[in-house]
């Protein structure tokens, strides 16, 4: 027997000494493959075989373990041990399963061993060292913890004990764990149940360590760090103090409140103790806000209001002078930023706690921190400026605090800041501010900033006027003071001058922007006013003279008259009291309609200059649409400086032509007689009808040869820039059509019935009561009407290959878009600067394109507003719906992408949506169901292109250059589909029933379960429009099959709302009918397609979860294809779904929770549900469930086995 058991202890001897050989030559190669990984000068194949050589080695090797431990001694370099800790991270995560008891017990020792004295000095140590050694621990206690490791925090404790280096250690373990487990939620329910509930049972010992520990290494840090000798030490305890504050970070977000305000609030006072030590001092302030931005009830978030008390309030202030104190250090200036959040977070929280029924009070010192809060509002960077303004927006329309002297006293000192903060400085390419050495740190370009600035502005318009609804007269009499100032300070165009002329400001200049932070402020609180005070207590006469003032300036500048004319236009409520200035405001605003820098100047004017022009006409126009009755008596002065304007055809653009017309209908409007403003408009249009119906007119419209002739598109220029021999015949085109638009749009009936009726607007009632009445411009619009089709079609006509190949030489580009479009179109940001200075349009052929672009556009907005116009006179016109097939639907195949857009937004959809019921049969279904066909033909041909190129995938330098044609077209086909989709939508279901969800699908990590809860709204119903196109066989399979196609298309925002709005009212209403068992198979697969495209997008897939699901309830009852389809899905459990349908088929049983329901039918296709590229070809990690701790688990459908390979019973793992 003794020789016997000799023997077998040699041959273990000798199996561990072959295996210590094997292990040790394994770990030789190994190392070599590394170096050549890691080593820059090796060659990509040699890199590529050492990456081979590992991956296998991880996936295969038997012996990882014994292999990784070698790899990861101290002695080795830190890349090798850093790859042998990666080893045994990898065995943790995908091999644990299946290993034996006994090795997972050797691998954790190991691994708690290398924690305690397997790792240098905490100051040596290379950080991802550290990291990839606390992941490790984080896999194992997500398998094992508590069921198995019940001593986990137990030895977690006694590895701290041992010194700073395991300290830290432990740290980044507790941190990793609470972010893996709540913030990331990265391991299945029951596993992350059991964690987190653990968690919470022993929180009160983890903050009291955590705390402990903090205390512990700051008062050591405190008392080592001023003795030179101690550094080292002292630098340890630092690091431990950084790591202890970054996991209390990751706590603090999600515990109970008690735990953050317990012992007086004692976590709460050593964090802002901790805001005057420099190296803690961020770490400090970040823990800070997550506590003071905690939600939650208001009853446990009372204790937070300690902060405003004076120990916490002194340590908070005198943190951010030291900081701001020290100049620009960016270290500093994150700080300033948290300290910044937490006192908005404290004044959300103060909002939240303080109101009529509680009973906490105004803090005392809320006139310090109104104090302290306005300091950030005047600091010279721009982005805490911005910081500040929702929190005073929030104070300002508090029902306490608003009445609270404190602040209606800081009204004045916040608007004083305000007069600064609206002035646009800070480009982080300039020097001329404080506030550009703060902006260089916090923008990459003087566009982001220009963005920034602008919805900065905007948000401090909002803040001011709330705060003027408190104290409107301050506001106003500051308004005043700063333009007076204006008024009477000579102009600094500074050094940047505009290439316009000497002494002309450019948009940089000082003088410039001073003028338009005030326009801003005065417009701002001088509407607040007039809507805050009652009549009687308005400031009248200050408010004439300021009027006065600016009346009486003059200026050639530009840009400074278009601040003054939008003073003009924020002053003009005055001249309701005061009716007798209204001539000359009139008089100022006209004079600008003609504004020009240098007279008779044959240069093209800048786009500065037209601003000006085109400001003045619109504030004409808004004057006669706000105060009509106002201008009404001044109607024959208005009427007669317009006549005279228009007299001169070079004076003005078409467009301000028309702009002073619309100004006139509108006044007209105020006639409140028919037969008046019929004459008035008849008179108004006549040049109109003359130059439109004249014969030449009328070739040229309706010849594509002849019109592309007249506008000069057949030329060849040798001069592009300045010779335009047929720019008046365009102008001319352009002044009808402009003119038919103006007078379409704003030509209407009296709004009070009784005016309409006793002016002679009423013509009848509707069958259902409602009153009929005719427009005034009826008349004269519809006999333009044939030659504006006309137009239509010529232009659709262009478009042929045969009228392309007409164009001349310079005008080949003609029919393109605009590069502002694309731009548009592509998102790139517009070049911010010397847009005011230079000439609008450069060429010849950029102003042919302009004109092209514009008519095509205002051809169809006159079609779109001729519905809600003139009403049934537009709809019952003979043969409208072939006159408009065979114009604006006239060849369609040619019309590019980014004209039929326009044409189904501003002409199609309005011409339906104002549509009387009574014509939907003889005008909108013979219309819209060819339409339907074409868009869905047209648009599966583009989505094909799409997908083939894609698939193709072609190393194409194109691909890398963001405004590459393919990119462009792409993008175009996707808001062509938005715009069909959202169309067939507004036509065919009720908007009561569907709320237009606007929110963008996001790539969220929400909890799946949670997502399938996102569903459309029950109510959506078809409208009229909807069941008579669905009840044309034709139109109600092209809608279908449109809809459900589209799920597939690469369109995430498309999908998401066809989906919830679209898709099942469409179905639902074919249910009853006798579908085809392949057509019922087709709608499921389409659904499940779209899965497959957009399931890793969590709204797109909740949404079409839920289809999939109404699908399958209201259709598998009386059809056994859908099962079929069903069994396609990849890895679906058959058992299951037997499960489901016998539950599903048998109305006998007790229905299920629809939320269960929806959740087993979500995991059986969960096959076919897409994943983000990233997740595609990543390796499952598989954790296993441990009995449950807290609550008997009922047996899922795929239960899990729960005994360990060794057939024993659940014992503690690692106990031993």
């Amino acid at each position: 027997m003794a020789a016997a058991a000799a023997v077998a202890a040699a041959a273990a001897a000798m199996a561990a000494a072959m295996v210590g050989e094997q292990v040790n030559s394994l770990c030789e190669q190994l190392v070599k493959a590394v170096t050549v990984i890691m080593d820059p000068a090796s060659t990509q194949r040699y890199r590529l075989e050492a990456l081979k050589f590992c991956e296998e080695f991880k996936e295969k090797c038997p012996i990882c373990v014994p292999c990784g431990l070698k790899l990861a001694e101290k002695t080795q370099t830190a890349i090798v041990r850093h790859f042998g800790l990666q080893i045994l991270e990898h065995v943790v995560k995908f091999r644990w399963n299946s290993m034996p008891r006994l090795e997972k017990v050797y691998l954790k020792n190991n691994v708690m061993g290398l924690i305690s004295s397997g790792t240098q000095s905490i100051l040596e140590e290379e950080s991802h060292i550290k990291d990839v050694l606390s992941r490790i621990v984080v896999e194992m206690i997500k398998r094992e913890w508590p069921q198995h490791w019940p001593d986990m925090l137990k030895e977690l404790d006694t590895l701290s004990k041992q010194g700073e280096t395991q300290t830290e250690l432990v740290m980044f373990i507790l941190l990793r764990l609470a972010e893996d487990v709540v913030t990331f939620q990265t391991l299945p329910t029951q596993r992350r149940r059991d964690i987190q509930q653990t968690l919470t049972q022993n929180m009160e010992k983890i903050f009291s360590f955590l705390l402990t520990t903090l205390q512990q290494n700051v008062n050591k840090y405190r008392r080592m760090k001023t003795d030179l000798t101690q550094e080292p030490k002292a630098q340890a305890n630092c690091r431990v103090g950084i790591a202890a504050l970054n996991t209390l970070a990751g706590y603090i977000d999600w515990v109970a409140l008690s735990h953050i305000t317990a012992d007086n609030c004692k976590l709460l006072e050593m964090l802002c103790l901790l805001l005057n030590e420099p190296e803690l001092q961020i770490g400090a302030a970040e823990c800070l806000l997550i506590a003071v931005s905690r939600k939650g009830k208001l009853e446990d978030r009372k204790p937070l209001m300690v902060l405003f008390g004076d120990v916490a309030m002194h340590y908070i202030l005198s943190a951010a002078q030291t900081a701001d104190g020290e100049g620009l250090v960016e270290k500093h200036y994150v700080f300033l930023k948290r300290l910044c959040q937490v006192l908005c977070a404290l004044g959300s929280q103060l909002c939240a706690l303080l109101g009529s029924d509680s009973d906490v009070e105004t803090p005392p010192n809320f006139g310090k921190y109104l104090d302290s809060f306005l300091a950030f509002t005047t600091h010279p960077s721009q982005f805490l400026r911005s910081s500040t303004q929702i929190t005073w927006g929030a104070l300002f329309r508090h029902e306490v605090l608003s009445r609270d002297p404190l602040l209606l006293g800081m009204i004045p000192k916040y608007l004083r800041a305000s007069m600064t903060n609206l002035v646009k400085v800070g480009f982080p390419s300039k020097s001329d501010s404080p506030s550009c050495e703060y902006s260089r740190f916090d923008f990459d370009s003087d566009e982001d900033f220009n963005a920034f600035f602008n919805s900065f502005r905007a948000q401090q318009g909002e803040v001011m006027r709330m705060a003027c609804r408190l104290d409107p007269r301050t506001g106003f009499q500051m308004a005043g003071e700063w333009l007076k100032y204006q008024l009477t300070t000579p102009v600094d165009t500074g050094p940047m001058n505009s290439k316009t002329g000497e002494g002309l400001c450019s948009i940089f200049s000082p003088s410039f922007v001073q003028w338009d932070a005030m326009t801003f402020f005065s417009e701002s609180v001088i509407s607040q006013m007039f809507r805050t005070l009652d009549k009687d207590e308005i400031p009248v006469n200050d408010g004439i003279d300021l009027l006065q003032l600016v009346l009486n300036f003059e200026t050639k500048d530009p840009l400074i008259l278009s601040c003054v004319l939008t003073n003009v236009s924020a002053l003009f409520p005055f001249v309701t009291y005061r009716p007798e200035y209204l001539p000359q405001v009139l008089s100022k605003l006209f004079a600008s309609v003609t504004f020009e820098v240098i007279e008779e100047s044959k240069a093209p004017r800048t786009r500065a200059v037209k601003n000006v022009r085109r400001h003045a006409c619109s504030s004409i126009i808004k004057m006669c649409r706000d105060y009509p009755q106002l201008v009404l008596p001044n109607f024959e002065v208005l009427y007669n400086h317009v006549k005279q304007l228009l007299s001169n055809e070079l004076l003005l653009t078409q467009m301000e032509k028309c702009a002073l017309m619309e100004a006139l209908v509108l006044i007209s409007n105020q006639f409140k007689d028919y037969e008046r403003q019929k004459a008035f408009l008849e008179e108004l249009m006549a040049p109109v009808a003359g130059l439109w119906l004249s014969p030449e007119m009328q070739r040229v419209l309706s010849d594509p040869e002849a019109f592309i002739s007249y506008v000069g598109a057949d030329n060849k220029i040798a001069d592009p820039v300045l010779e335009d021999p047929s720019g008046l015949n365009r102008s001319r085109i352009s002044f009808c059509v402009y003119t038919i638009l103006g007078v379409v749009k704003r030509a209407r009936w009296p709004a009070a019935p009784e005016e309409a009726k006793a002016g002679g607007f009423l013509v009848g009632y509707m069958p259902s009561g409602s009153p009929i009445y005719r427009n005034p411009c009826t008349e004269q619009v519809l006999k333009l009407l044939d030659n504006l089709l006309a137009l239509i079609r010529t232009h659709n006509n262009l478009y042929m290959p045969e009228m392309v190949a007409r164009l001349g030489e310079t005008f080949a580009k003609a029919l393109d878009m605009l590069e502002v479009e694309k731009n548009a179109i592509l998102g790139l940001p517009q070049p911010l600067l010397e847009l005011y200075d230079s000439p609008v349009y450069k060429t010849v052929l950029e102003r042919m394109q302009g004109f092209f672009c514009t008519l095509y556009d205002n051809c169809f907005h006159i079609l779109g507003n001729a519905g809600p116009s003139m009403q049934q006179d537009f709809y019952t016109v003979e043969g409208l719906a072939s006159q408009l097939l065979s114009s604006a639907f006239i060849n369609l195949n040619n019309i590019p992408d980014y004209r039929l857009r326009p044409m189904l937004r501003v002409f199609v959809k309005p011409l339906v949506l104002f549509c009387p019921s009574e014509y939907y049969e003889t005008l909108v279904c013979p219309m819209l169901g060819p339409l339907f066909t074409y868009l869905h033909m047209r648009l599966s041909q583009k989505w094909q292109v799409i997908n083939q190129r894609s698939m193709l995938c072609e190393d194409d330098a194109a691909d890398d250059n963001p405004e590459s044609q393919e990119m462009l077209e792409e993008q175009l086909v996707r808001l062509l589909t938005r715009e069909v989709m959202d169309l067939i939508t507004v036509c065919c279901v009720s908007k009561k029933g569907v709320e237009h969800n606007t929110a963008v699908a996001v790539d969220g990590d929400d909890d799946e379960a949670m997502a399938t809860e996102v569903t459309p709204p029950a109510s959506a119903e078809l409208t009229e429009l909807g069941k008579c196109l669905m009840a044309q066989e034709e139109v109600c399979t092209a809608l279908l099959i449109t809809a459900y196609t589209s799920l597939s298309w690469k369109d995430t925002l498309s999908c998401q709302r066809t989906t919830t709005q679209l898709c099942w009212p469409l179905l639902k209403q074919v249910l009853q009918g006798n579908l085809l068992p392949d057509a019922v198979s087709w709608f499921f697969a389409s659904v499940l397609k779209g899965l497959q495209t957009h399931g890793q997008h969590n709204g797109c897939m909740a949404a079409l979860v839920h289809l999939a699901f109404q699908i399958y309830e209201a259709l598998r009852p009386r059809y056994t294809e859908l099962k079929a389809v069903m069994e396609q899905i990849p890895d679906i459990q058959r058992d299951s779904l037997e499960q489901f349908d016998s539950k599903l088929l048998n109305p006998t049983l007790q229905k299920v929770a629809d939320k269960r329901r929806k959740d087993h039918f979500k995991r059986l296709i969960t096959g076919c549900i897409g994943k983000p590229l990233g997740e595609q070809f990543r390796k499952e990690v598989h954790i296993r469930n441990l009995p449950s701790l807290f609550k008997k688990v009922k047996p899922s459908l795929e239960p899990d086995v729960l005994e360990n390979e060794d057939g024993e019973s659940l014992t503690a793992l690692f106990e031993s």
